[in-house]
């Protein structure tokens, strides 16, 4: 088992990143963006002075957080499936050379002027086993977010892409669930229990993301790990209670928030309030390894 996180919510540039790291006592960062940029889309330049300071400081990228199929994608967009291609095809050989064996992908933006059962799910499958096959062909694995894409409207959305495309993983993200409206239930759509959510796709997880927080006259409100609606605790009780083994990655959202530019603190704040989330959840880590010894 290993800690990481998004650093970039700790510091924008790559040497703020990794000291963040270090002070936690972490080797290792899930790469999203570097001084604003997703690190599969940066210059040549600029990611061989990444993969420089990454490896004089010994700190490891375990995953890419990358933007492929995401939220920000139309399944609707032929263009955006070419940028998908192209973002793959430039990820591959930097996850390559930095020793990167997860990528974080997504199912497209959910159409929220279309039922559940009318949002192209022929097509988002089609374009994942393309991306997926890229992916595995190269020896890296592809993890499924639970976010605002079609694999993020439920779990049977979730177990739907796992049956129909082959090789594909999960990253289940705690916090996404309280925040998303469960179209697996009768409109009006309530909002997800992670809790449901997990329980119906643990089988197929290799990786967590870790957020918290609850919905607050309409609007979510991130907090620390173990004080929101996203039954961290619970879950990986449960998860280490099964033998989990693999990565547990924060991505706070209370310092900054990467896709939200109006939630924004000073660079001091941020590094503390990323350090603050990291002694947090080594502790409820620590429990919830605690208990899986004492039930052993």
């Amino acid at each position: 088992m290993y800690f990481t996180g998004f650093a970039d919510e700790a510091a924008k540039g790559i040497d703020g990143q990794i000291q963040a790291t270090l002070d936690l006592g972490w080797k290792n960062i899930e790469a999203r963006a570097i001084d604003g940029v997703n690190i599969h889309d940066l210059d040549d330049a600029a990611f061989d002075a990444v993969a420089g300071k990454l490896e004089a400081a010994g700190v490891h990228i375990n995953c890419f957080g990358s933007a492929i199929a995401n939220w920000g994608k139309s399944i609707e967009k032929e263009e955006d499936f070419q940028k998908d291609l192209e973002q793959t095809r430039r990820a591959i050989p930097r996850m390559q050379r930095l020793g990167t064996h997860l990528v974080r992908i997504m199912s497209y933006a959910v159409l929220e002027d279309r039922s559940p059962e009318d949002q192209f799910r022929e097509k988002r499958i089609q374009r994942l086993r393309e991306i997926v096959d890229l992916f595995l062909e190269a020896g890296i694995q592809p993890v499924h977010e639970n976010c605002m894409n079609y694999g993020g409207m439920g779990w049977s959305y979730t177990l739907d892409l796992i049956d129909n495309v082959p090789g594909l993983k999960l990253v289940f993200d705690t916090g996404n669930p309280v925040f998303n409206k469960d179209r697996t239930k009768k409109e009006p759509f309530p909002m997800q229990s992670s809790w449901e959510f997990y329980s119906a796709v643990r089988d197929y997880v290799a990786y967590f993301h870790i957020k918290d927080g609850r919905m607050t006259d309409g609007k979510m409100v991130f907090s620390y790990c173990g004080e929101g609606d996203g039954d961290v605790q619970r879950i990986l009780n449960d998860a280490f209670a099964g033998g989990y083994n693999g990565g547990i990655s924060i991505e706070p959202h209370i310092g900054a928030v990467f896709h939200d530019p109006s939630i924004q603190s000073d660079a001091a704040k941020s590094m503390a309030m990323y350090h603050e989330y990291g002694l947090r959840i080594q502790k409820i880590v620590a429990e919830a390894q605690r208990l899986a010894q004492q039930a052993n």
